[in-house]
């Protein structure tokens, strides 16, 4: 039978503000006392069968009652429900791309997946991490023991918006949307004659039947917004150009609607926070990087933030220079840099991003689409800071008005001067920090009921939400006592998915490991005490992707947890006769878009 659904992915408090009605928690409301919450702990794999399944924790306990809890499947790549395929690839026409054995390409890269009720119906937004992208919306069943079950999956077409590129981690939106991302953008200053970049970049080829001249690396690097229209399952895709393009790993709402934090992933990155015009609408307003000022060089470090505003836009403007095909060089005159990091012209900026050390100056008149279509690279000629490292998840605690945010490693960019400076040669080499490979969750105090924000030039920040500090919370560290593991298997390796249980101290991290840990982790991570609970392990090669909580859809509470491509990465052994993380069969290989519980209801 199935059952009414009822909403509410975040439970937040509704209370006066400023005269206004806000969802932001009251000081009061920080010291209330939150629902003690322990996951059952997970063991570390050891044994070969172990190593290749997935094991969750048996049970949760709420304020001292226990429930039992397990890992449930809804969907593996390649399943057939109803009148798709689930991860089936497409190109832009519609027709089934097929690989060098004429067999339809399947996609093992299941990334992250949104519950959305819409009326009485579940559905969920599911996204492939692969060039070219896939999305799908599958029609599920809720039982009345909040069972799970899959009853028709469709591909997403997307070739309005000319497809979708490694979308990653995403969230969902206050009003119910499914909020994607598009990782790795495209370095567009260096398209060759035939339309190549690399060949990563050329594999998006394939939605353009191979023609690479047919590709725009400006199409791609942006936040795609889907929304489900009706309980038929029709939807509505679009891209938010006003955001900025960059390595997007994921987009973050706040309560009120307009704020938005924006992780960027790679080396030499930086952070980034929207604020839009309108609540609920995300197609234009203004965007801002952060400078890091260092006041703590211990451990994460800390950090006073200055945001500094890189102007207003909209998806409007940005997608008329989309249509005319502009190009790196209609944005930016670049010269060669001297190798002491300067430009032998006063006119020019020193940078180093992502694309390394170069001398830059956006034309004149360009200043907004080079905020947009080069938001890295503008943000710093402007002095933000661009020197962070795998940067990763994002999520709210409503409890205490903090921020979190995962730095898979603290790393180059990060570190003062590594390799001879070729991370910070150009640059502000803002961030001097010891290296820590096992990654870092940092916090972000907001600035609410302190005083009003501002930017870096004095002009005031529409936005309650402003971040004015940041600190490390959480680390892995280096341990190799444990053979095939090079930090420690009591804590973190390369954070990466992070979502929080409001009305409780706990903050769920997901790892993205390679020789970290030999299988990847999601803990339960109490930000009172501390304590870290291993509660999922994955098997060899696999990522944890799309952890998130949903605190009660038809009076149940999830925590979904994908295992993206079993078997898909290597251990540190290179002999073939040591590596036991060979797939027994094909089928082995296929990833698992399911979720943790179902959860009891943690309400206020």
């Amino acid at each position: 039978m199935k059952k009414s659904i009822i909403s509410a992915s975040v439970v937040t408090a509704t209370v006066l503000f400023s005269g206004c009605t806000t969802n932001q928690p009251t000081k009061t409301e920080f010291k209330t006392q939150a629902h003690n919450v322990e996951f059952s702990e997970v063991k570390v794999p050891s044994k070969e069968y172990e190593k290749r399944k997935i094991m969750v924790s048996s049970s949760i306990s709420v304020d001292g009652k226990k429930h039992k809890i397990g890992y449930n499947t809804i969907l593996r790549s390649g399943d057939q429900v109803g009148e798709g395929v689930f991860g089936q690839l497409f190109d832009s026409k519609g027709e089934p791309l097929v690989g060098e054995d004429g067999a339809p390409k399947i996609s093992n890269s299941n990334d992250f997946s949104s519950l959305i009720p819409v009326g009485d119906k579940l559905f969920m937004i599911s996204q492939f991490e692969t060039r070219p992208a896939a999305m799908y919306i599958t029609e599920l069943e809720q039982t009345e023991n909040g069972q799970l079950k899959a009853l028709n999956t469709k591909n997403i077409d997307l070739s309005h918006i000319n497809g979708v590129w490694v979308p990653c981690a995403g969230s969902v939106t206050p009003w119910n949307t499914h909020l994607s991302s598009e990782e790795y953008e495209p370095d567009a200053s260096a398209v060759k004659e035939n339309g190549s970049i690399n060949d990563y970049y050329d594999q998006m080829g394939e939605y353009y039947n191979g023609d690479l001249k047919a590709l725009n690396p400006y199409d791609y690097g942006w936040t795609p917004e889907v929304k489900v229209l009706n309980e038929k399952g029709d939807v509505n895709v679009v891209k938010h150009y006003s955001m900025g393009r960059f390595a997007h790993e994921l987009s973050y709402v706040m309560p009120d609607e307009k704020t938005v934090f924006l992780s960027d992933d790679g080396t030499n990155v930086a952070i980034y926070m929207f604020i839009a015009d309108k609540a609920k609408d995300l197609s234009s307003g203004t965007l801002y990087a952060a400078k890091w000022i260092q006041t703590n060089d211990k451990g994460a470090g800390k950090a006073d933030l200055q945001w500094i505003n890189l102007g207003h836009s909209s998806d409007a403007n940005i997608k008329k220079a989309l249509d005319a095909k502009i190009k790196f060089s209609d944005i930016f005159d670049k010269i060669e840099m001297n190798k002491d990091g300067s430009c032998s012209s006063s006119s020019f900026s020193t940078v180093n991003t992502t694309t390394g050390a170069e001398c830059l100056k956006v034309k004149e008149g360009k200043e907004e689409l080079a905020s947009r279509m080069e938001a890295r690279r503008y943000a710093a000629i402007l002095g933000a800071t661009t020197e962070f490292r795998k940067m990763e998840g994002i999520t709210y605690n409503p409890n205490e008005n903090v921020v979190y945010l995962s730095m898979s490693e603290v790393a180059k960019g990060m570190e003062d001067n590594a390799k001879k400076g070729k991370y910070d040669i150009g640059g502000n080499n803002d961030i001097k920090l010891e290296e820590n490979k096992c990654g870092t969750v940092y916090k972000l105090d907001l600035t609410t009921f302190i005083t009003k924000a501002f930017d870096s030039k004095g002009n005031e920040i529409n936005s309650q939400f402003v971040p004015r500090a940041m600190s490390g919370l959480v680390s892995g560290f280096a341990d190799k006592s444990v053979e095939q593991n090079k930090c420690s298997v009591t804590s973190l390796a390369n954070p990466d998915n992070i979502t929080y249980i409001p009305n409780t101290d706990t903050l769920i991290i997901g790892e993205d490991t390679g020789s970290g840990h030999q299988n990847d982790y999601i803990w339960s991570y109490n930000t009172k005490t501390d304590k870290l609970t291993r509660i999922q392990t994955t098997p060899y090669g696999s990522e944890t992707t799309s952890a998130y909580y949903y605190n009660n859809i038809g009076g149940h509470g999830y925590l979904m947890s994908v295992v993206q491509h079993p078997y898909g990465e290597g251990d540190a052994t290179t002999k073939e006769e040591d590596m036991p993380n060979k797939a027994y069969n094909v089928s082995d290989m296929k990833a698992y878009t399911g979720y943790i519980g179902p959860l009891p209801v943690i309400s206020k």
